[in-house]
């Protein structure tokens, strides 16, 4: 049904009340899907184990899995040949639409992401399952908006609210499941999208803890805080972080760049050599395979020296490359806070031969480094902060956990590494230009009946800073239709003077939604 002008603002003033009760259903809804995600993902695991304990010393019983891994591969390359919006994390697809630069079908990628990231996950592949959970959550609430005929701004606020259950649900992680949403999926905040967030985040961790239990992720206790006379070391500590970050970015990027390089490869070719390389590694080195949780176990009861971390770290490493670099549905969020975790381990294990850290310490730097990592890689500290001490049940490492995540975030942005997902969402809108040879930020689709409203604030010192409304060059299709100023909502005029702090709800089609959003951006934020 084609809604007009005057149906979008007045169901937008409306906008508080109703997104409680439809967060509250998306939290339903998606924190089921992802639950039913984590108990496939959990089978798939012990599967593995099994199989690898059973062809163990029989070549006839090993090239008999390495049969079944080739034929995982085509089965995978066939999902995404079918639906391209499954392969890899998930979570630039779900920032992409967002914003209004991508479309996604609930309906094909459910499924195809569900059942892909179940067989990637079975075959041994370094992925995760969080970024599969937060574009399933998302899909969920897609669903629904499509479902109850929703428009496209309130479509997107409930995707918002179906990522934040997915990760909630994924990690048992609440509270960074509603900062994850803000902070990278939306990138804004307001009250009645917090509220609404918070709902679905809530309400999906307690379903599925209902159901799965409530022990935290990581088990591993952390006996005492780290006193303050070692906190020169998490400086040290933080800018390491902060210099391998950056450089996993690199190497995230140039995987992919590398597998597309050959023309002989295509989407079933690339995942055939992540599917064999895990073959090998099953036999060599298991404790690389899957997501890697097994190995915090490993590396928190003391069970592995130094030159085992670093080994692990290594191979892990590039097995994470190869397996993400292939186009698999999976993420890549939890394989990096084993990564972070092994650096924290392999550092403090130095610290205490070198520097006479006591061994008492070893686990907390295992967290801290997991919380550095993490903010130098996707930029998200408060996120990362919030997200281990969810995960380790721990609240008491939380000054420290700061010093690092700061040192890292630091350090990442001095070395001009640009965040994980923003520069796979770059990367996807320009493999989407290439195919269309359309601009990359307009979806051209003819969808642009619809109207859609986006929010944004302005940065002390923008261009908007101080300026009236009719000073400023605004990007063409775009209305502003209405100014919050110290939650008291006006209507702009010619002569509005606009301040810091001042939230700016934007109406445009939604064929432009994502030029605007970049253009809007750019005004708000920029100081020229």
């Amino acid at each position: 049904m084609k809604k007009d002008t005057s149906h979008t603002l007045k169901r937008a003033q409306r906008f508080p009340v109703i997104l409680i009760g439809e967060g509250l259903l998306v939290g339903v809804v998606s924190g089921l899907i992802v639950m039913f995600y984590r108990i496939a993902l959990t089978f798939a695991g012990q599967w593995l184990n099994q199989i690898l304990g059973y062809i163990n010393g029989h070549p006839l019983r090993i090239l008999g899995w390495f049969v079944v891994l080739l034929l995982l591969a085509v089965l995978v390359g066939c999902l995404v040949k079918w639906e391209p919006m499954i392969s890899g994390s998930g979570i630039p697809q779900v920032e992409g639409e967002v914003m209004g630069k991508l479309s996604q079908n609930w309906k094909r990628v459910l499924p195809a992401k569900f059942i892909g990231g179940f067989l990637c996950l079975f075959g041994g592949l370094s992925l995760g399952r969080e970024g599969p959970s937060i574009q399933l959550g998302a899909m969920g609430g897609q669903g629904i908006s499509r479902l109850f005929d929703r428009e496209k701004t309130e479509e997107r606020y409930l995707m918002t609210c179906g990522a934040s259950a997915g990760l909630a649900a994924a990690f048992h992680a609440p509270l960074a499941g509603v900062m994850f949403a803000l902070e990278e999926i939306h990138k804004g905040f307001s009250v009645s999208l917090l509220i609404s967030v918070m709902t679905a985040s809530v309400t999906a961790d307690y379903i599925c803890s209902h159901i799965m239990g409530i022990d935290p992720v990581f088990q591993f206790e952390l006996e005492h805080v780290l006193p303050q006379n070692y906190y020169w070391m998490l400086l040290v500590l933080g800018v390491i972080l902060g210099l391998l970050g950056s450089f996993y970015n690199k190497v995230m990027i140039k995987a992919q760049e590398l597998y597309k390089k050959p023309k002989c490869l295509n989407e079933t070719t690339r995942l055939m050599i992540a599917f064999l390389a895990a073959g090998v590694l099953g036999l060599l080195m298991p404790s690389v395979l899957g997501s890697g949780g097994d190995l915090i176990v490993s590396l928190t009861d003391g069970e592995m020296v130094l030159q085992l971390v670093i080994l692990t770290f290594v191979v892990k490493f590039l097995f994470s490359a190869v397996s993400f670099g292939s186009g698999a549905p999976g993420g890549i969020f939890f394989p990096l806070l084993i990564l972070g975790a092994l650096i924290g381990g392999a550092f403090a294990m130095t610290g205490v031969e070198l520097f006479g850290l006591d061994p008492v310490y070893i686990n907390n730097f295992v967290l801290l480094a997991m919380a550095g990592f993490f903010t130098a890689i996707v930029r998200a500290p408060i996120t990362g902060i919030i997200l281990l001490f969810e995960m380790s049940g721990s609240v008491s490492q939380m000054l420290s956990l700061a010093v690092v995540s700061v040192a890292a975030y630091i350090t990442a942005t001095l070395l001009k590494s640009e965040p994980i997902y923003e520069s796979l969402l770059n990367r996807l809108l320009d493999g989407k230009k290439n195919e269309t040879g359309g601009d990359g930020g307009r979806q051209g689709n003819g969808a642009g009946s619809q109207k859609v409203l986006s929010e944004f604030v302005i940065m002390s010192g923008s261009v908007l800073e101080d300026r009236t409304v009719m000073e400023i060059h605004w990007p063409n299709n775009c209305l502003l239709v209405a100014l919050e100023r110290d939650g008291k909502e006006m209507i702009p005029r010619g002569r509005t003077r606009l301040m810091a702090g001042d939230r700016l709800t934007v109406m445009t089609d939604e064929r432009d939604a994502g030029y605007i959003h970049d253009k809007l951006e750019n005004l708000c934020y920029t100081s020229f």
